[in-house]
């Protein structure tokens, strides 16, 4: 099994640390992982803010990159939904889009297709677990909402795994953090608010650390909790999965 890693520009720009920690949890699994030096965004924020164009013709660029690999894994599930939902409406036809059936976040594929039954990691601080809407809405990292049952979060049934942590998740688990992407540019009030109440709800847990499969959702907190000295710390999922190694 090949696998293609893919690092989104948020982690590639401010949080390297993440894409290190994906390509040595998978490496630590047995896995045969490849980073491809040319690539680049997978056309997210030009297609939100309507150039169409643009992110066509870097879905295509993706596309051929990565188009030999069994599994595209990325540690983002706001970059893997737009591959696999968005892709193939930026192709239209135009060109074959081979690669967005086989792209998944990294939690998606440890969870549905890994499936380990151990990790070597230790972590022993309590985290509070962010559910980001890509993750919940358009991946199924975890149930869209309580009244739904069984309720299920792949994200927890992977930290479960790691000794010493004590995972908590936070009242009205599935509402959005305000970041949105454009959202946050286009409504940064309402955005922030939106920060503010998704934060004091992780805290309201007890929390040292509150972690998510998304680097954007988190540093939209962090930075709202870092210009209001809140005493809360951030951390990608994947480097509390990696953690030790």
């Amino acid at each position: 099994m090949k696998i293609g890693l893919f690092i989104p520009c948020y982690v590639d720009a401010l949080y390297p640390e993440v894409g290190v920690a994906t390509y040595k949890l998978l490496t630590s699994l047995g896995l045969d992982v490849t980073y491809p030096l040319k690539q680049t965004c997978c056309g997210q924020p030009m297609a939100n803010a309507g150039f169409e164009k643009m992110a066509t013709d870097i879905s295509r660029h993706f596309d051929d990159l990565f188009k030999e690999f069994d599994y595209v894994v990325a540690p983002s599930a706001s970059c893997a939904a737009f591959v696999k939902f968005y892709h193939p409406r930026l192709a239209k036809g135009n060109h074959e889009c081979l690669t967005s059936k086989k792209t998944m976040d990294v939690v998606e594929f440890l969870h549905d297709v890994v499936k380990p039954t151990s990790l070597k990691a230790h972590f022993p601080h309590i985290v509070s677990v962010h559910n980001s809407c890509h993750g919940v809405r358009e991946l199924g990292l975890s149930s869209p909402s309580e009244r739904q049952v069984p309720q299920f979060n792949k994200i927890i049934d992977l930290l479960k795994l790691v000794d010493g942590i004590t995972i908590r998740e936070p009242e009205r688990k599935d509402e959005c953090c305000g970041f949105g992407g454009m959202f946050s540019v286009e409504e940064p009030d309402v955005s922030k608010r939106m920060g503010e109440d998704k934060i004091e709800r992780h805290m309201a847990t007890g929390a040292e650390y509150i972690t998510g499969p998304d680097s954007s959702c988190l540093m939209h907190m962090q930075g709202i909790a870092k210009k209001e000295n809140k005493p809360i710390k951030f951390i990608h999922v994947v480097e509390i999965l990696a953690a030790g190694l």
